[in-house]
């Protein structure tokens, strides 16, 4: 079984060993909460790795899923106490306002910390994993989610280290972004953070786990331009895939089967339509070159 780094990663693993188990002892959802004595959606939700797990709880279905193996009951006990440790981005959230962003954020940082791949698109900013830290202080400013320069400070740092995962030496994030072309062209924060920001895309796009494609204007219009979006991808057994919208509230969710494979058709479609990595590259490389002309107050 695949190994979390956190404890959202930890509570779906056992959510997807403890729905394993009740398909094999050929329990329904109903008759697992009778035996529980409790409600079908505090079973439903363990299963979705969406409720906190109690210990007396996953003994309790541990005896009626029969499960016998003194190591499975290990593996279970232990993603119990693994999935109630705290999360790395904790202390960068706390106290922060807006507890719906913050919750989705929290959220977002664990899904990414335990995923295999990250497909998205994005038709207004670069993506959060590959935001330098001056355009990220300028989206965050332009968003008016946080309003002090300390709560953003932390916002940064909070998308920094979530781009630890795409540089770790152990089995690194996978990426692969979608761009509108009008990403390239909308100044963000200043001609000079554009410049840095496009240098950086080009830098990290030539890593093998990330893949950065340019949807062009001329391409035309996409079912998918109806809002940047995502899909996040797990090993086989850490839980079920996820979809994710970005509106001005934040982040919304999904994790029913058709929503996700929905979004990854459409991810697709618009994967199709853009330039090939290198044409991509090169138009990367021309808007930096524009940007940077302004900065320095010469003509493009």
């Amino acid at each position: 079984m695949p190994t979390s780094r956190s404890p959202l990663g930890s509570r779906r693993r056992l959510g997807a060993e403890l729905r394993r188990l009740r398909t094999r002892a050929g329990l329904t959802l109903d008759e697992v909460a009778a035996q529980l004595t409790c409600s079908t959606s505090k079973i439903s939700r363990l299963e979705t790795g969406k409720g906190i797990p109690k210990l007396p709880d996953v003994r309790e279905l541990i005896r009626i899923y029969g499960v016998t193996s003194d190591t499975e009951q290990e593996m279970l006990l232990r993603l119990v106490h693994d999935s109630r440790e705290h999360g790395w981005w904790e202390p960068l959230l706390d106290g922060l306002p807006h507890d719906t962003v913050v919750d989705l954020s929290a959220r977002h940082a664990a899904l990414e910390s335990d995923a295999l791949r990250v497909s998205a698109f994005e038709i207004v900013w670069v993506h959060g994993l590959l935001q330098t830290p001056d355009y990220a202080r300028a989206v965050l400013a332009a968003t008016g989610r946080v309003e002090h320069d300390g709560e953003i400070d932390r916002l940064v740092e909070l998308r920094r280290r979530r781009q630890e995962a795409l540089l770790r030496a152990d089995s690194p994030l996978e990426l692969v972004l979608v761009l509108d072309e009008s990403v390239l062209h909308r100044v963000v924060g200043s001609p000079a953070i554009m410049a840095e920001q496009l240098q950086h895309l080009l830098v990290m796009a030539r890593r093998p786990n990330v893949s950065v494609r340019v949807l062009p204007f001329a391409g035309g219009a996409r079912r998918g331009h109806a809002g940047a979006f995502g899909v996040i991808e797990f090993l086989p057994g850490a839980g079920s895939d996820v979809a994710y919208l970005e509106g001005h509230t934040g982040l919304t969710h999904l994790d029913g089967p058709g929503d996700v494979e929905e979004y990854r058709a459409v991810f697709g479609e618009l994967l199709l339509a853009s330039l090939d990595a290198t044409a991509s590259l090169a138009e990367i490389d021309r808007f930096r070159d524009i940007h940077e002309s302004y900065a320095e107050g010469r003509p493009a």
